[in-house]
């Protein structure tokens, strides 16, 4: 043990299977985990929807709730769930001193001034000046169409008074690999004592499934688990609303202010592939070389997406390891983007606390594991591009 290791002492989680630690924990543990689905608002795509949630729990002013869009009000909220757990809300001297990593998108657009620009310029041959007029008339106060991925780490600034360093990570699931493995290089290195790290997504708008359908991405087809969506139709992707936000510290600061945490946070590794010209799943069993795994048997939790090359090349790589028991928990949360490997980090994290593995969440593609709980690996391998992964250890 070092007193710069890197420990959890904080999480705040919401999807579509409820919102904070014990909530998830009860929801993927207890019986047959089952999925909350969407089929029907924006069909013929499926989505994990939000479940309810009083804003004001997290963000008490109205005029703060009404500046935010969903996705920024849901970072927020998950953000302070976690400073809560950490028993650092309200904390002037924690927050102040606290620093932020945020993985965030481009935020959601404006559907209403999109679909006029469009609607004009069906009638109008001036598109230059269309466009002129348009965005110094409709504009948000942010100068763009949608809203400043930056603004979600600023959001968090005003209503918790986190105003230690900040920075903030664009790039899909890419995003969210390198925010916890900054937060935790940060740490090793003595830059920071205490960090607040995490991303959030919202599916709930159609400009947020654009992006997946354009490339052929979504799932069509009936839901099926996330491993079982190679011969559905269309893509295998069904996105899901969610946030997971981190609490880090290094020991010793946990230890100083008496916390206990829940895991710790081992070596996380990264790669940006070129996917068509190398073979996927080599790539991933690289990077699992890379962390010199435990021979011991283990749990793998993967946020696979269910896009069909990308799972499938992750299934052949930890396939090909006996030791290995793999279990996509996005067949019950969906894929929420930059949000993916953080939460994947926080579900390792839950299960190497309890002491107890998550059932199979696929019966026919995922083993039964009854190894030891002492690590847990967690998986986040792009759509389309970027994998990381990281060995989450008892604390």
């Amino acid at each position: 043990m070092s007193p710069r290791d890197v420990v959890i002492t904080g999480m705040g989680i919401v999807s579509s299977l409820g919102e904070g630690a014990d909530a998830h924990w009860q929801a993927l543990t207890a019986g047959t985990p089952a999925p909350v689905l969407d089929k029907e608002r924006f069909a013929p795509y499926t989505i994990h929807p939000l479940p309810e949630i009083d804003w004001g729990q997290q963000i008490p002013r109205r005029g703060d709730q009404r500046q935010m869009e969903t996705w920024q009000r849901l970072g927020t909220y998950a953000a302070g769930l976690a400073l809560d757990d950490a028993d650092m809300k309200g904390d002037e001297a924690l927050c102040a001193s606290m620093d932020m990593v945020v993985a965030a998108g481009g935020g959601e657009r404006d559907e209403t001034v999109d679909e006029g620009i469009l609607a004009a310029s069906l009638e109008r041959s001036d598109h230059d000046l269309l466009l002129n007029e348009k965005l110094t008339t409709e504009l948000r106060p942010t100068l763009f169409l949608a809203q400043l991925s930056n603004l979600a780490a600023g959001n968090i600034s005003i209503v918790h008074k986190v105003t230690g360093s900040s920075r903030t990570f664009m790039g899909e699931e890419g995003a969210g690999v390198s925010a916890i493995e900054t937060a935790a290089a940060r740490i090793r290195s003595g830059q920071s004592s205490h960090i607040l790290v995490g991303a959030s997504f919202q599916t709930e708008h159609s400009d947020m499934l654009l992006a997946y359908e354009l490339g052929g991405f979504l799932h069509r087809g009936d839901w099926a688990p996330v491993w079982q969506r190679a011969n559905g139709e269309g893509g295998g992707v069904v996105t899901g609303s969610g946030a997971a936000f981190l609490v880090l510290e290094s020991r010793e600061h946990a230890e100083k202010r008496g916390r206990k945490a829940y895991a710790a946070i081992g070596p996380v590794v990264s790669r940006r592939s070129r996917r068509k010209a190398e073979p996927l799943a080599a790539g991933v069993s690289e990077m699992i070389d890379r962390l010199e795994l435990p021979g011991a048997p283990l749990m793998a939790l993967s946020g696979a997406s269910g896009a069909h090359e990308a799972t499938a090349a992750e299934l052949e790589a930890f396939g090909s390891r006996e030791n290995m028991a793999l279990r996509g928990f996005s067949s019950l949360t969906g894929h929420m983007k930059e949000a993916q490997f953080p939460f994947a980090v926080a579900l390792a994290a839950l299960a190497v606390h309890h002491g107890q593995a998550y059932p199979a969440f696929d019966d026919q593609r995922e083993a039964a594991f009854d190894g030891s709980l002492d690590a847990v690996l967690a998986t986040a391998v792009g759509y389309h591009c970027y994998e990381g992964m990281g060995l989450i250890t008892k604390a």
